[in-house]
């Protein structure tokens, strides 16, 4: 991953002349909305974990800042699945460990807080240093190899956007998972959340709204640039999708800020060389014959209505809840799952700023998390915490000549 992040930064470092062109252009069209609307504040939201990152750790804020485009705001959105996974979840798969289950999670999710402790453990981390049997893989098939060998009661907590979604799919389609091993559902859908979260931001008249989404590179691999025209219409605003270089990331900017500035709202795909308008079929048919869509609990939040996936009832022998007997959530049995003054939710539905959180880098650290935004690599305050001083912003400033 540091590798990967590096060669992103070198290849920023030597594409100068490319980012002083589209600093340009979001200068050019800042300065335009300027004139028409005076102190109006454009909004623009990222729906993904990669984004926000690209935008911290390359300080693009600051960036935007120093080219005089101040009625340019980005916000963090609910791009990061870790963060919205109910505590309730995190509970049960707890439970199973402690009770000789071998659970099976991502790297991201084995730190994650629940909100109540189960016999003394507060997370997988903790189970597993209470005697629990808890693994970290890197995907669902190394967990279907790894089960295979021991043949115990397995489960695997599932957590992710629609990006995971086919590999949990094909799997059990291609007859590759075996009987001891049962998937936790957890699947949370994109578009569902990103409508709800616009409304949300709305809702208080004298907020400004979102006046344009970068929309998730990653899951439209899956879903398609076809998935956000609905929001594009609806909200009439600019969606982009975007790669994950900073030059994507200003590219995006600079093509919401020229919609705004000539009255379009249309999607825009800028990440072609990954993203189409249809999307990935084949991967679409398999979630859709493995999967149902349900209403779903994000952590904090509450339910969103369809924005989740549940195996449909001709696969319930890979379901969890169904083999040991868990209860899944429903409205009425859903409780709000933050720690007190923990503002999660807020951050990220784009209401609030890590920076306004109390617990933010007092209490609620990466090495000590409190709140679930605070553990995952996608997590706001978790990329804040840890690359939130913005210093590169100065050195590519003085590299393309912004002062």
């Amino acid at each position: 991953m540091r590798r990967e992040m590096e060669a992103i930064e070198m290849a920023f470092r030597r594409k100068t002349v490319v980012t002083t062109t589209l600093l340009r252009s979001i200068e050019k069209y800042s300065q335009e909305l300027r004139e028409k609307d005076g102190d109006y504040v454009y909004k623009i939201m990222d729906f993904c974990g990669t984004h926000e990152w690209t935008i911290v750790h390359f300080g693009l804020r600051s960036l935007l800042e120093k080219i005089g485009a101040r009625n340019v705001e980005l916000i963090a959105g609910p791009g990061c699945p870790v963060c919205v996974t109910p505590s309730y979840y995190i509970e049960q798969s707890i439970k199973l460990a402690l009770e000789g289950v071998v659970v099976y999670t991502y790297g991201d999710v084995f730190k994650v807080p629940a909100l109540r402790p189960v016999k003394g453990a507060r997370s997988l981390a903790e189970a597993k240093a209470l005697g629990g049997d808890v693994r970290i893989v890197h995907s669902f098939l190394h967990a279907v190899i790894d089960a295979r060998r021991h043949n115990k009661d397995s489960l695997f907590v599932g957590i992710g956007f629609e990006t995971v979604a086919p590999g949990y799919s094909e799997a059990i389609l291609k007859g590759l998972v075996p009987n001891n091993l049962k998937l936790m559902s957890l699947v949370k859908l994109t578009p569902p959340a990103m409508f709800y979260t616009l409304e949300v931001v709305r809702e208080k008249p004298t907020d400004y709204p979102i006046s344009g989404v970068i929309a998730p590179g990653h899951v439209s691999t899956i879903v398609g640039g076809k998935a956000w025209r609905p929001v594009a219409e609806q909200f009439q605003i600019p969606v982009v999708v975007a790669g994950f270089e900073p030059n994507d990331v200003l590219m995006a900017i600079a093509e919401i800020l020229r919609q705004r500035a000539r009255g379009e709202y249309k999607v825009v795909i800028e990440y072609t060389r990954a993203v189409t308008w249809e999307g990935d079929l084949k991967a679409q048919s398999s979630i859709r014959t493995v999967f149902e869509t349900v209403d779903s609990a994000w952590r904090g939040i509450g339910y969103i209505p369809k924005s989740g996936l549940a195996l449909r009832e001709e696969f319930r022998k890979y379901d969890a809840f169904a083999y040991f007997g868990i209860p899944d959530l429903t409205p009425e049995t859903w409780r709000y799952d933050l720690p007190a003054n923990c503002r999660c939710a807020e951050v990220n539905l784009g209401k609030a700023k890590p920076t306004d959180c109390p617990l933010f880098m007092k209490a609620c650290t990466p090495d000590r998390p409190i709140g679930p935004c605070m553990v995952s690599v996608e997590g706001t305050c978790a990329i804040w915490a840890r690359f939130g001083g913005g210093g590169l912003a100065e050195e590519i400033a003085k590299a393309i000549g912004v002062f």
